[in-house]
């Protein structure tokens, strides 16, 4: 006879503040996918533009329920003043200097530069929509992007579990410094969210604490 007693979720709580719809859009799909271990409940919060990024993230943080929070941004337009006001408020707020590079997860020169890899190696030079909305045509056949709702239901419905391994692949060769354009840190994070292993977020809290 098959118990009645729920069961427990041993493993832990992740939340991602994300920085707007794409962002949260697009990792609910990839969720969605179930392509990452078990091991991790994952929660979205749609920060709704990056200015509101650092108090979502500290009133998060001091919530407590989470065994870890990370963000989900663009670096945007360099100079990247607001990505690097973001990072610096999270460094103050932990009182460690680079804490902000433990938990920040970016695309530059935007998020849609790690969602085109799910279907080509390119390196975005812009984060203007006009800019990359030929590219996204070409690769999706997805008209005149700009980022409409409809449109961003549609992008997201061409991912798939064959094309997130394919992209899982290809950032692997793009950079992780955050001031080269057509880089990003989601490998990474790949990576840890794949493992059954959570090290990995005992080890970004104690880098934290420091």
């Amino acid at each position: 006879m098959a118990s009645k007693f729920p069961q427990i979720f041993t493993g832990s709580k992740i939340c991602i503040i994300c920085e707007g719809d794409e962002e949260y859009e697009y990792l609910e799909k990839l969720i969605s996918l179930d392509v990452w271990s078990k091991k991790y409940i994952f929660q979205l919060e749609n920060a709704e533009g990056n200015g509101n990024i650092p108090a979502r993230y500290q009133n998060k943080f001091q919530n407590s329920s989470f065994d870890l929070v990370l963000v989900f941004c663009d670096t945007d337009k360099k100079p990247y003043e607001q990505y690097v006001d973001i990072k610096r408020k999270i460094n103050e707020f932990h009182g460690v200097e680079n804490a902000a590079d433990q938990i920040v997860i970016y695309g530059n020169p935007c998020t849609m530069q790690i969602i085109i890899e799910h279907w080509d190696n390119v390196i975005l030079g812009s984060h203007k929509k006009k800019k990359n909305a030929p590219i996204i045509f070409k690769l999706t056949g997805i008209e005149g992007y700009k980022g409409r709702a409809d449109q961003r239901q549609e992008l997201f419905s061409l991912i798939t579990k064959e094309n997130y391994w394919e992209m899982q692949e290809r950032i692997k060769n793009l950079p992780s410094d955050d001031t080269i354009e057509g880089s990003t840190n989601f490998g990474k994070s790949i990576d840890y969210f794949s493992t059954d292993s959570s090290k990995w977020i005992q080890m970004i809290n104690r880098a934290l604490e420091e």
